[in-house]
Parts: C-alpha cells; structure tokens; sequence
C-alpha cells in the first residue's frame, strides 16, 4: 500500500478489535485473530498507544504491537479466502 494508514480510536467489544481510521474508515477483525488480546484484561485493552507515525498500535502492558495495515490487509485475505 502507498499510502500511510493511520489509526485515531481504539474501541472493543466482546468479538471485535475495531480501529477508527484518520480519514473516518473503520477497520474491524475478530479479537480471536489476536490472542494476547483476547486474554488481556478490559484495563490492559484501554491501555495503549499509536506508534510509527499512527501506523501501529502498542499496548505496553502486554508487550504487543500491532500494525494497521497488516490489520487490514488480514481482514482482506480472510474475505477472498
């Protein structure tokens, strides 16, 4: 991809990781794709950060990083397949 995809929110609900994206996109995929997630306390969950210029999600309490275009690009391959 060309262009940098950039996330503004983090929400969570019992199923999905949603990520609300700069340009008002929304990017949802199963929390179970994500394991270190799903086992993660709602408190752990509400604590993270934007890295690499917007491009990524940190949570540091649970040393797990998660890029946004690779999260997307899941969510894609998932659909084809």
């Amino acid at each position: 991809m060309n262009t940098l995809i950039k996330g503004k929110v983090v929400h969570f609900d019992d199923r999905y990781l949603h990520v609300e994206l700069e340009d008002e996109r929304m990017i949802s995929t199963p929390i179970s794709w994500y394991k270190e997630l799903q086992n993660a306390s709602l408190l752990q969950l509400k604590n993270y950060t934007f890295i690499c210029q917007g491009t990524g999600i940190e949570w540091p309490d649970l040393d797990y990083h998660l890029s946004i275009e690779s999260m997307l690009l899941s969510q894609i391959q998932k659909k084809a397949a």
